[in-house]
């Protein structure tokens, strides 16, 4: 075997490497086993750059925000305030319109800045994906770093669930297979190293075949192991990467409309063909009463007509139009439901959610369902070998050269490192490993002694291993490690120490023990009890789940015995083995299965399966294909069903469940078919995830809930005003203020309430539920008309001279002051009623933690502050005049039973004994 400089290899291979002749093929050389020093990392980066690749250019800031001006709203704003300066023009009287535009201004430029924060959220994502570990060789050592620090001449080292972090030629390679269907469609790619002694030579350089888009010895960024393992030499990273030449929209993911998305789309839909239709009537009644009662409009073609009042007229049932439907249409739902998307995207990843895709936030909150891994998410996925036997067949006492040929066999047939007291690979064979050097077992030395001729690597469809070597001597031996059921099948064995391995490894399993066999050329070595605890959080976040009627199947490759105990310590199985459902004590479910084996399951037809499905509470070595048909069955009974996996085997049931969860210690191919990852592998993350994913759904009908009450009183409001011919009581600046109220600030104060615990008492909602109930409509009905009531009460009692200030009682029509303080008292009304909104869907009082909702208070504050500046400064631009401190004291108080009403009522529903008293 030659030995090269890695430099050479390396030049060589980026000079070939774009026509297909890869250099390739060094299957051991000095330089790959030790890989690059320091310096060499150094030098390559400043050469090469680092492995990131280059955003896609973002618009300017200057053209997102005028593409706020495209919004239809804005436009009909932008023709009123173009008329309106025509006539001011003409009038030489600009305030009102100053005021329009000023109007537009802060509603599109508020708007603007919350929706950039929510994009600056978003990036989170885009930044955690380059700090993905890596296997890497430097300065003879195997070494975990991030997938950026990656840097040409790098000797990387993949197998399967691995995601390639840069372009490189294979070195080595074993049954290696790669997914490159992001860059070519092929879904399944051979790849093999061609062996040659001299890398200057191409002659025995493999050629691209004419089935295959790049050549056999070529891997790229972002392509996928799906089988096998390999060691390849970096040759391009970043931009330079086939995946970095590629157009950068082919690898942007568009956005998809979720379920909730397409419900408030119907909603808004809906309330849009009513707010037009109902602006667009009453601007055509308002006119025509108009010009058939007043006298001005006979006057058209005569000499005296006053085109210029008619204009005014015309002006101002067009501004009516125009301010019903800014009061109608719900512009802000779009923004109200990104800032709640977004907010719960932060927060998640503080508790170690990572959301990928911004439907997995909703739909959580609706999952009835859970089929979840075992090992890892369950248990700690920290593997000890707690026991191992070994067939002695009769010897009082092992032979040395046994024990040896066991330590041999556990150092050979295996992916895994050691980096100290740490391991780096398959967290079972690093367990193996550790158990070796507890026993003062040098694995390297054993390993290096012998020369690997074939690996097999192990797959859940085999569900083995296999390493053949060849010794010094020029013996050859095939040692296996997998399932014992696989493996025990595989070996030449006693009917007698058959049935006493079997009962050996009975034991292990119900001690919730993961159990392995070890084997060589066809006899057994020996069996391995692994232990992984349960983690300490899982049986309290399963009880969680089950109070909110959430179901929890374990779904999982290993030993029926160690699964079920698994069930039973975590509450999923009662002591006596019946099922723990939902809410309800342990039941018995009488000829009810509650455990299957993959291969049983899949024997079983659609019809048996689906009943089967139902009751399940465990299923017992799953392949890919079991866990994702039950994922399948369950979704086709109406069930909402969410997937837990680390492993490349969970990839199908992760992309088929309405919301996959990859573990942040899995592989990357499961975590690319996931819609979240839970960083910390717990299953206490998965139930803050339905908390978080209800909390959301309830915020968003407490936004709606809130915004359709303003647009119930207000649009009541203008007709009827309109109506009894008072003057118009909110102008278009003012309704632009309540815009921004019950739009921007309304969606900001109720998308940060924190989630609540007690959501998780509620049943899983219904996929066809609409997101409006019946409470939440008599709600807005009942509140909407009482605040209608009582500001056009209030309206007409100043137009007709009471006065509730004090003040002249003698004067006709409403003065500028009546107009403020009407202004103001409908402003108040909607303050009040956030604490309403914050309630919704609970009987707590509104003061409930109110100190824990900051963002809440903190946007309550700000709408009052921003009321008094605009009603102490905003002169003639808003149409009002100062308040004395005794107005706005009476104004707060004489509006705050809007609260103490709702604080009775939730009493009322909170103790059913008062209503019956």
């Amino acid at each position: 075997m030659s030995h090269i400089n890695i430099r050479e290899f390396t030049t060589f291979a980026i000079n070939n490497k774009t026509t297909g002749n890869c250099a390739g093929v060094i299957q051991t050389t000095d330089n790959m086993i030790s890989g690059l020093t320091d310096q060499e990392v150094a030098d390559s980066r400043r050469e090469h750059g680092w492995n990131i690749l280059t955003p896609p250019k973002k618009q300017s800031l200057w053209v997102l925000y005028l593409e706020k001006y495209k919004d239809p709203i804005i436009k009909i704003l932008l023709v009123a305030a173009c008329v309106s300066l025509i006539l001011a023009v003409i009038e030489d009287e600009y305030i009102e319109t100053i005021g329009i535009f000023f109007a537009i201004f802060l509603a599109t430029t508020v708007g603007f800045i919350f929706e950039m924060d929510a994009a600056r959220k978003f990036d989170v994502l885009t930044q955690l994906n380059e700090e993905q570990q890596v296997k890497v060789i430097r300065n003879g050592q195997v070494m975990l770093i991030p997938r950026k620090d990656i840097v040409v001449g790098d000797t990387v080292l993949v197998e399967t669930g691995d995601e390639i972090p840069a372009d490189g030629v294979l070195a080595d390679s074993n049954s290696l297979q790669i997914d490159e269907s992001m860059l070519t469609g092929e879904p399944i790619a051979t790849k093999s190293v061609a062996e040659t002694s001299n890398p200057q030579s191409t002659t025995s350089n493999p050629q691209p075949s004419t089935e295959a888009a790049y050549a056999a010895n070529y891997v790229m960024r972002s392509t996928m192991v799906m089988n096998g393992r390999g060691r390849f030499v970096v040759t391009a990273v970043g931009d330079a990467t086939e995946i970095g030449k590629v157009a950068r929209s082919s690898s942007e993911k568009s956005a998809v409309k979720t379920p909730l998305t397409l419900q408030l789309d119907r909603l808004g839909k809906l309330i849009n063909k009513f707010g037009f239709s109902l602006s667009i009537l009453s601007a055509v009644l308002f006119l025509g009463h108009d010009i058939l009662v007043n006298p001005l409009w006979q006057t058209i073609g005569t000499d005296g007509a006053d085109y210029l009042a008619m204009a005014h007229i015309v002006l101002k049932y067009f501004m009516m139009a125009v301010t019903l439907i800014v009061m109608a249409v719900p512009e802000g739902l779009p923004m109200a439901v990104t800032l709640s998307l977004a907010l719960n995207m932060r927060r998640m990843l503080k508790s170690n959610n990572l959301v990928r895709t911004l439907h997995a936030c909703e739909t959580m909150g609706a999952v009835t369902v859970i089929c979840t891994d075992k090992t890892g998410t369950l248990t700690e996925n920290r593997m000890t070998v707690q026991e191992c036997s070994v067939p002695v067949s009769g010897k009082e006492k092992m032979d040395d050269s046994v024990v040896q040929e066991i330590y041999k066999g556990i150092s050979v047939n295996t992916t895994a490192h050691l980096d100290g007291a740490k391991g780096i690979g398959n967290p079972t064979e690093v367990a193996l490993l550790l158990w070796l050097n507890e026993h003062g077992v040098d694995y390297l030395a054993l390993r290096q002694e012998t020369e690997i001729v074939e690996q097999k690597p192990f797959s859940t469809e085999t569900k083995q291993m296999s390493t053949t070597v060849r010794n010094a001597d020029g013996t050859t031996h095939t040692y296996v490690k997998g399932a014992p059921e696989i493996v025990l099948a595989q070996c030449i064995i006693t009917p007698e120490a058959l049935a006493e391995i079997r009962k050996t490894l009975l034991g292990y399993q119900q001690k919730a023990m993961r159990t392995l066999a070890l084997a060589r050329d066809g006899r057994l070595q020996a069996v391995v009890g692994i232990s992984d605890p349960v983690r300490k959080d899982v049986p309290e976040a399963v009880s969680r789940c089950h109070g909110a009627g959430i179901e929890v199947k374990i779904v999982t490759g290993d030993v029926d015995a160690t699964a079920c105990e698994i069930a039973r310590q975590i509450g999923i199985l009662d002591a006596d083995g019946n099922a723990v459902r939902g809410s309800s004590p342990s039941i018995a479910v009488g000829n009810e299965r509650l455990s299957i084996s993959g291969a049983e399951f899949a024997a079983l037809s659609d019809g048996e399966a689906a009943k089967v499905a139902k009751s399940l509470c465990v299923m017992s070595r799953a392949r890919p294909q079991d866990k994702q048909r039950l994922v399948n069955l369950l979704q086709k009974q109406g069930q909402v069903v969410a997937v837990t996996g680390d492993g490349t085997n969970d990839a199908p049931a992760l992309n088929h469940a309405h919301v996959g969860l990859s573990l942040g210690s899995g592989t990357n191919v499961a975590k690319e078919a996931s819609d979240m990852t839970l960083l910390d592998d717990s299953f206490g993350s998965i139930a803050n995830a339905v908390m978080w994913g209800r909390s959301l759904y309830r915020n968003i009908q407490r936004f709606l809930y809130f915004q359709l009450v303003v647009n119930v009183a207000a649009l009541l409001l203008v007709i009827a005003g309109s109506l009894v011919g008072t003057e118009m009581p909110l102008t278009v600046t003012q309704i632009l203020w309540v815009n921004i109220i019950m739009d921007t600030f309304a969606a900001l104060a109720l998308a940060s309430l924190p989630p609540s615990r007690e959501v998780m008492k509620d049943k899983p909602r219904r996929q066809t539920d609409f997101i409006l109930n019946a409470q939440i409509i008599k709600g807005i009905i009942t509140t909407g008309l009482m605040m209608f009531a009582v500001m056009f009460v209030y309206l007409l009692y100043c137009e007709y001279g009471f006065d509730l200030f004090g003040g002249d009682t003698n004067h006709a029509g409403v003065d500028p002051r009546e107009l403020t303080r009407f202004f103001t008292f409908f402003v108040m009304l909607q303050w009040w009623n956030l604490f309403n909104a914050r309630c919704i869907g609970s009987n707590q009082s509104a003061f409930r933690r109110l100190w824990a909702a900051r963002g809440f208070l903190s946007v309550l504050l700000g709408i009052l502050a921003g009321q008094w500046l605009i009603v102490q400064y905003g002169g003639a631009m808003f149409r009002c005049v100062p308040l004395s401190m005794t107005d706005w004291l009476i104004l707060i108080a004489v509006t705050s039973p809007v609260l103490w009403a709702g604080e009775a009522y939730r009493r009322m529903k909170g103790n059913p004994s008062i209503i019956k008293k």
